[in-house]
């Protein structure tokens, strides 16, 4: 079965003020059902201007837990299945990882 792996994402400011909640999608993968508490090795998060993306320099991996299941039932006859890691906070300044 097939699963979108997401993950929620606040981006603040150095004040600690939200700006903005994206939830950014890292892949679509055809896997046996996922636990809820695996984990999953991925790419570091970063920010380019106000955009989540992949902080690739090596060294940048994370891991993080899988903390919800979302089954969609609405909508077409396709049955959409989103995984949720850990949510993450990027500081706009601090995680900003540039023209790469």
């Amino acid at each position: 079965m097939k699963y979108t792996l997401c993950q929620q994402v606040r981006i603040v400011d150095m004040n600690d003020e939200i700006l903005s909640e994206v939830v950014f999608e890292h892949a679509e993968v055809d896997t046996p059902q996922p636990m809820l508490g695996a984990t999953v090795v991925t790419y570091q998060l970063g920010l380019r201007q106000f955009e989540v993306v992949y902080d690739r320099r090596e060294g940048k991996t994370t891991r993080s837990k899988i903390t919800d299941m979302e089954i969609d039932l609405l909508g077409d006859f396709n049955v959409k299945t989103r995984v949720f890691l850990e949510p993450v906070k990027l500081i706009v300044g601090q995680h900003d990882v540039g023209i790469v």
